[in-house]
């Protein structure tokens, strides 16, 4: 108890001010601190309950749940704590599992010890940087629950949860009043004129509460720039919440969270996130025709072949490009326009399939891409997988026509075939 004393007086927390006063009335009286009433047996499970969460396939649900500590040393199946080292320990296995694709907190507390808790909170942000991390408040993120949830790149609210409580609470117990009735007089002998700051049988000095209200300041500060940071949000926004409490659709209003809904529904909608992000890219069976200096041939595409998201500058090779033009034509999910096939089409019959992603995401036409190809080959006249029917004595009259272009002849003959 004498532990547990040190760590709730004398020192910063980052804890909602009921649920502090609900430990007080525990341990009050066993620490000989207050004369609170100790809560009913029923009332303690009720503050102590954390409702079980079951996680769909690839989410891992790490609760978030009761006071925060830095360390239990063992007293949370009693006492109803979490440490920031467990939640640590259970972010680090998840992202090392390959089974896991995304990270869901499933947090309700009201905070609790400052140390330890920021360190927690910037490390769930770069977690999300490896796998998703999303938050429910379901239903209190709190104090330095709040800072951990607010790194989470969304964080949703259950219609009756509550988020906030951005702010930081020390408190000091002066019992000498209590000590001197009872007969107590308790003499400390010291090196250091502060060694005996905070003291509960003594008044608190001007001097310790000067220092502790500094002490309050900088962690306040370090609070809020996070939660700022986190939520994109202007610094002194946050500060203007005065470590409110923002409920519902109300806690969207202010920025502290993203939406309202269910911890259901919030899962459901991570693992719909999570399937679309990890969908593998679709496959297609077929064949690629080709118009070459050789006779015609078609080349059977009998294996699987992946077809990307998007059409991305980084696509090079014959044999991107021949699904790029496979995609075009058979996956009708894509909104792939038909001037993109014609491009793909276009550079893939002139034997240089790599220029076809940058045409298109320079947003070039078909003209543009025609003239741009006849041009390079010009220009490159030792280019002999597609031999073109253009000579000098055609003038450049003859060049630009598109009827007269080989490659457009090509392409003709290609749609006809299908």
């Amino acid at each position: 108890m004498t532990y547990l004393a040190s760590r709730l007086f004398g020192t910063p927390l980052l804890i909602h001010r009921p649920k502090l006063d609900v430990i007080l009335s525990v341990i009050g009286q066993r620490l000989g601190v207050a004369d609170v009433p100790a809560l009913a047996p029923m009332e303690l499970a009720a503050v102590q309950r954390a409702a079980a969460v079951t996680a769909p396939q690839g989410v891992a649900v790490i609760p978030i749940h009761g006071s925060l500590v830095k360390r239990s040393l063992g007293m949370q199946a009693a006492s109803g704590l979490t440490s920031y080292g467990e939640i640590a320990a259970m972010l680090e296995a998840a992202l090392t599992d390959p089974q896991v694709s995304g990270i869901l907190l499933d947090v309700d507390s009201p905070g609790g010890e400052a140390s330890g808790s920021f360190e927690l909170a910037r490390r769930v942000r770069e977690a999300a940087a490896i796998k998703p991390v999303w938050a429910v408040a379901n239903d209190a993120a709190y104090s330095a629950a709040y800072a951990i949830a607010s790194s989470a790149t969304r964080l949703l609210v259950t219609e009756t949860a509550g988020v906030g409580s951005i702010g930081v609470i020390a408190l000091h117990v002066d019992q000498s009043a209590r000590d001197a009735k009872d007969g107590y007089r308790y003499s400390a002998i010291t090196a250091g004129t502060r060694k005996n700051d905070y003291s509960p049988h003594e008044p608190l000095s001007d001097t310790a509460r000067s220092e502790l209200q500094t002490e309050v300041d900088r962690l306040y500060a370090i609070f809020t720039e996070h939660v700022a940071q986190m939520r994109g949000l202007d610094a002194e926004a946050v500060r203007a919440t005065d470590a409110g409490l923002y409920f519902g659709a109300n806690a969207v209003g202010q920025g502290l969270a993203d939406g309202v809904q269910t911890c259901e529904a919030t899962l459901l909608e991570f693992q719909q996130f999570l399937i679309s992000r990890n969908r593998p890219p679709s496959r297609v069976r077929g064949v690629i025709r080709t118009e070459t200096a050789t006779p015609e041939k078609e080349t059977p595409m009998n294996e699987e072949q992946d077809i990307p998201e998007a059409l991305a500058p980084e696509m090079i090779g014959a044999d991107q490009a021949a699904v790029l033009v496979a995609q075009a034509r058979h996956d009708t999910r894509r909104e792939v326009t038909q001037s993109a096939q014609a491009i793909a089409e276009l550079c893939l019959l002139a034997g240089c399939p790599e220029r076809a992603a940058g045409f298109i995401a320079a947003g070039k036409t078909q003209a543009d891409v025609r003239r741009a190809l006849i041009d390079a080959r010009a220009a490159k006249s030792d280019v002999t997988d597609i031999r073109s029917t253009i000579t000098a004595e055609a003038g450049t009259e003859a060049i630009h026509r598109p009827e007269t272009s080989p490659i457009v002849t090509a392409v003709k003959k290609l749609n006809r075939k299908e």
